[in-house]
Parts: structure tokens; sequence; C-alpha cells
């Protein structure tokens, strides 16, 4: 219960804080609304809906990074005294996660949005299962990200540390996505994705529990 507590506490604080200053909503947005239109100017004539896919996947690889690295990379050393004495590290790295998981979700929502509206020919037949893909695609690039933004945060040049870290575990994540997506666009059955959604899934309940065991040693550094 005490857990829980703190998480809730946690979390209400980091949406205060966004509310406050709106960097992250504010920013990625504005890099994923020009990217998407800028992708739309430069490659207006290009019909291959698997190329659209992947096109979409990368904006929301960078879109990701900017939003969620920002968890740890730019906390001052007095809020990381306040949190530590305020709530366990558990409870820090669960809250954290939930809300960098809520963050991307609605970016991730409003960007495919835009993306639909945008490039009018890009429209998946299975418009579901490829909704499906992109919150697997939120909680996976939040669950990493929040991760290694945690280790990066204690070196001295986080954002080095964080792309040389995140490198080797978000390509395999990013290929059962782009897959996933692939099998939308085609408009494959659901049985043909079951594999990789349960793949994905266990990526990510991989990446928390180890982020779980790893993030106390590191707190307390």
């Amino acid at each position: 219960m005490q857990l829980l507590h703190q998480v809730k506490y946690l979390i209400r604080k980091e949406l205060l804080l966004e509310w406050r200053s709106k960097y992250a909503i504010n920013g990625v947005l504005l890099y994923v609304v020009s990217t998407i239109f800028t992708c739309y100017l430069s490659f207006i004539s290009l019909n291959d809906k698997l190329a659209w896919n992947a096109l979409f996947w990368i904006i929301m690889l960078f879109a990701s990074i900017n939003g969620v690295s920002k968890s740890f990379l730019q906390e001052t050393k007095g809020r990381q005294l306040y949190s530590y004495i305020l709530a366990s590290p558990s409870a820090i790295l669960i809250s954290k996660t939930i809300y960098n998981v809520l963050l991307m979700l609605m970016l991730t929502t409003i960007a495919l949005g835009f993306y639909l509206l945008v490039f009018d020919t890009f429209s998946p037949p299975d418009l579901l299962m490829y909704y499906v893909a992109v919150i697997l695609g939120s909680i996976s690039f939040s669950t990493v990200f929040t991760m290694v933004s945690a280790i990066a945060s204690k070196a001295g040049n986080g954002g080095m540390l964080m792309a040389i870290l995140s490198f080797p575990i978000i390509i395999p994540v990013l290929i059962l996505l782009i897959k996933l997506a692939k099998n939308a666009v085609d408009g494959l059955p659901w049985e043909n994705s079951w594999d990789d959604i349960g793949m994905v899934l266990v990526v990510n309940v991989l990446v928390v529990s180890v982020s779980l065991l790893l993030f106390p040693y590191l707190w307390r550094d």
C-alpha cells in the first residue's frame, strides 16, 4: 500500500510539473508535426505503404527519445535528493515509467491521427491492429528509454551514453513493431500477429524487471 501511495503521489507530481512547463508535450508535438509535414512535402509522390509505415516508426522512435530522455537526464541534484528522501527507488522508477507511457500514448495517438490526415493514401486495412502496434510501441519505447535514462543520468555524458545503451535494446523491439504494423498494412489476420505481440510483451516485462532490480543500486550512488 505504501508503494502504491508513493507511486500515485509521484505521478501526480510529474503531471503538475509537466502542466506548468509543458516542455515535453509542446516540444515533441512540434517535432512530430513538423517532421511529418516535411516528409509529406519531400515524398509526396511516394505511394508505397510499407515505406510510409517504416517512416512513421522512425519518426516515433526519435520523438520517444526526445520525450522520454528527460525523465532523469534533466533532473537537478536537488530534485533527485528530494525524491530520494521522499520515496523508495522502486516507486520512483515505476512512477516515471507510468508517466512516460501515458505521455507517449497521447503523443503517438495524436501523431498517428495527423499522419493519417496528411498522408491520405496511407490507410491500413486493419486500423485497429495498427493502433495496437502503436500502443505496444509507446509502452516499449517508454520502458526502454526510461531505464536507459536512469542509467545514463549517473554518467557524465548522459546523452551519448543513452544513445549507446539504447541501440542494442531498441532495434530488436523496433523490428518487431514494424513487422506487427506491416501485418496490419497488409491486412493479414490477427492470428499471424499473436507471436509478435507476445514477443513485444515479453521484452517489456524483461526490461521492467531488470530495471526494478538495477535501479535501487544506481539510485544510492
